[in-house]
């Protein structure tokens, strides 16, 4: 090869090589993209979508939902504690704020039941002696009587004999004689108004009238015409009306706010626009299995006997008078793990706060810890603002933080944690644990989902196997959630 074009191949070579080491410096010395810059002296970290938090964009721009992207700066969540947001932001969340008040919260438990009669209440009439029915009055059972209303004439050939012995001591006029003998009488079966007339007009009454000793309905009558009957013997039996009874199937995990002489107001639907008011007499000691309720039975007066057994009624209780903390219903986020409430703070900011809740009735939830009387609380927009706390790590203000809430008592025993009811697949069972595929809980707003429970006794599962389908109720102590009873459902 020639030796001159050997020279300019490799001059050649020599000069691509010099050329890529420059380009390479300069890009080793390029300055890397800078940040966005500054708006008004703040410093952007990144673009976000409030309703998709956990997507962050490097520039402005569009969503994965087509929504605009807001900044999010350097400067937000410093200085006091919380979330600092824009009042003309908030104003566009639909922010809107409620207080925190003392106040008394009705049970919220309402249930249906049938009427029914008052079994104490009954009247049985019987035979004093034995005779013969010499006239009956058109009874009939389901008939509804007065008090004192005349059921049968009896004629008592045993009586005849005793009044004529009566009548000839009384003429001896011996007071101790005639005391004796009007004794004899009373203790034959005669009523004392027998006696006194028998006395009073000096002649024998052997055909006596039985009368109802109360009023009501008449559920049995033993008697016809003609007929003898015994001494002792049912002649009739009747079941009062002035007051009945209400017999409410409460659900099993409500049975802790059911309490016997709670107020209770009952609507019928024979009677639109009427409440009827009564108190709970008796709670009944056994649990129907099958439907997981117990009988609450309640007393309802029965002025003019409206109510007629074997009616339905819906029935709601009264709450405790003992007033409690109050929020609003719509203000808690439920986690499924915790409650958590937004606490609005001066100067537009906002501080997550964790929450223990009690019961709920009428758009109102009882606060047991966490808020004091007088706080306000975000009741629109929370999920908003959230999800803003989230992106900023702001952790929740703990329930040991808050102080008791005025005006309580410290002292006082706290309230029994709520009790939920759900079903679901055995998946695995332990010692003392149970793996539960359960179907959702609307009262916590939990989907489906398998988790494993605490059993609050180890004998629960006694019975149990893999794969059964149960019935269960449970708790959610700091713990973690606790099986309270445990039961197979049977497939129909």
């Amino acid at each position: 090869m020639n030796p001159r074009l050997i020279l300019l191949s490799a001059a050649g070579l020599a000069l691509v090589a010099m050329l890529g080491f420059g380009v390479g410096r300069l890009s080793a010395v390029q300055p890397k993209a800078a940040a966005p810059a500054p708006q008004n002296g703040r410093r952007i970290l990144y673009w976000y979508d409030p309703m998709i938090p956990m997507e962050r964009h490097t520039g402005p721009g569009k969503s994965s939902m087509n929504m605009t992207l807001i900044p999010k700066y350097a400067d937000e969540g410093s200085g006091s504690p919380g979330l600092q947001i824009d009042p003309a932001k908030a104003q566009n969340l639909g922010v809107r704020l409620a207080s925190v008040e003392r106040g008394t919260l009705p049970s919220g438990v309402s249930a249906t039941g049938v009427i029914d009669f008052n079994a104490r209440d009954v009247a049985v009439v019987q035979a004093k002696a034995a005779g013969f029915v010499e006239r009956t009055y058109a009874r009939a059972p389901g008939d509804v009587v007065a008090p004192g209303a005349p059921l049968v004439d009896l004629l008592i050939p045993e009586w005849s004999g005793a009044q004529g012995e009566f009548l000839a001591v009384k003429r001896t006029a011996d007071p101790a004689l005639i005391q004796a003998s009007r004794e004899r009488l009373r203790l034959l079966g005669m009523p004392p108004a027998l006696i006194d007339q028998v006395a009073r007009t000096d002649q024998v009454r052997n055909v006596v009238t039985v009368s109802t000793p109360t009023g009501g309905m008449i559920k049995m009558l033993g008697v016809r015409a003609g007929m003898s009957v015994m001494a002792g013997q049912t002649l009739a039996e009747i079941d009062g009306l002035s007051r009945v009874w209400l017999n409410v199937a409460v659900p099993e995990a409500m049975a802790g706010q059911i309490y016997p002489g709670q107020s209770v107001a009952a609507t019928l639907g024979a009677y639109p626009g009427q409440s009827f008011n009564g108190r709970v007499t008796a709670i009944l000691p056994q649990t129907d299995m099958a439907s997981h309720t117990l009988t609450a039975r309640i007393e309802l007066p029965n002025s003019g006997g409206r109510l007629k057994p074997g009616m339905f009624a819906s029935a709601r209780f009264g709450g405790s008078s003992r007033p409690t903390l109050l929020a609003p219903s719509e203000a808690v986020i439920r986690t499924g793990l915790r409650n958590l409430v937004m606490v609005a703070q001066p100067g537009g900011r906002y501080v997550p706060a964790e929450v223990r809740i009690g019961r709920e009735a009428e758009g109102r939830t009882e606060i047991l810890a966490g808020l004091s009387e007088g706080e306000k609380v975000v009741a629109s927009g929370q999920f908003l603002i959230d999800s803003e706390a989230s992106l900023s790590e702001l952790k929740p203000r703990p329930l040991s933080n808050m102080a008791p809430a005025p005006n309580s008592d410290a002292s006082a025993p706290s309230s029994q944690p709520a009790s939920y009811e759900s079903e679901g697949r055995v998946e695995q069972i332990g010692a003392a644990s149970i793996t539960l595929s359960q179907k959702p809980t609307p009262a916590l707003g939990w989907p489906a989902m398998t988790r494993t429970f605490r059993l609050a006794d180890p004998s629960l599962s006694q019975g149990i196997k893999v794969g059964d389908q149960v019935a269960f109720s449970f708790d959610r102590p700091p713990g973690g959630p606790r099986v309270l009873g445990l039961s197979k459902v049977t497939a129909p």
